[in-house]
């Protein structure tokens, strides 16, 4: 008979406007699940703290970068990125207001987040990451890329198109040159290093984060050209 403790527990469920949203505990862990897939715990966070590092350390020697965090998830990310004084400014795109909503105000996961949330480079936009980088004005210095689990493997199917051509070209046009875009998998993709090859992105590589059991995670490097 399975315990308590091996029952998740239901914290929140919410109706978003890209489907259904849980946060649930599963013993001391915090759990995010989007429409029945599993998308992140906060059982680690070494993947997204790699994912921030790995693209500050493929940019150039540019004073206060700024970088812009494609999806808040458990605030790893984030808060990682703000405790680098080097980062001038920080924006990060969630389209799930639930997922703002449990960082702020106390919320459940707030603990991660609040000194972040706190810092004056920190800004959040409350918006569809794939809409954002086609119609935005603004640009960026590295693009860190976290909201599916993969370019394989989405959490929708719209996000699809972050990851082909038009997606990739969005991409580029709103980094600098020499910025830096850094997408994080849970598996490498070959066929992804091609677009973004194809895309005019430079110095195309792929650091791989190890896990326990089988594949590991990744995150995908490229540079735009300047």
């Amino acid at each position: 008979m399975p315990t308590s403790y091996d029952i998740p527990e239901v914290l929140d469920r919410r109706e978003g406007p890209y489907g259904e949203v849980v946060l649930r505990r599963h013993g001391e862990l915090l759990q995010i699940i989007a429409n029945g897939c599993f998308l992140m715990d906060t059982s680690d966070g070494r993947s997204e703290r790699i994912l921030v590092d790995a693209a500050l350390g493929a940019l150039d020697d540019r004073p206060h970068p700024h970088v812009l965090i494609g999806g808040l998830g458990v605030g790893f990310s984030l808060a990682h990125a703000a405790a680098n004084p080097r980062w001038g400014r920080i924006t990060v795109v969630e389209r799930e207001p639930a997922i703002i909503g449990w960082h702020r105000d106390s919320g459940p996961l707030s603990a991660l987040s609040a000194a972040a949330l706190a810092d004056p480079r920190t800004n959040i936009l409350e918006t569809d990451l794939v809409g954002f980088v086609n119609e935005t004005c603004a640009t960026f210095d590295a693009l860190c890329l976290d909201i599916d689990n993969g370019p394989d493997w989405t959490v929708t199917d719209g996000n699809h198109g972050l990851y082909a051509p038009a997606g990739l070209t969005s991409c580029a046009r709103v980094l600098k040159p020499g910025g830096v875009l850094a997408v994080w998998s849970a598996r490498p993709s070959a066929e992804f290093e091609g677009s973004l090859a194809n895309a005019g992105f430079q110095q195309v590589r792929t650091e791989e984060i190890p896990v326990a059991r089988g594949v590991p995670d990744v995150v995908h490097l490229a540079v735009r050209p300047g």
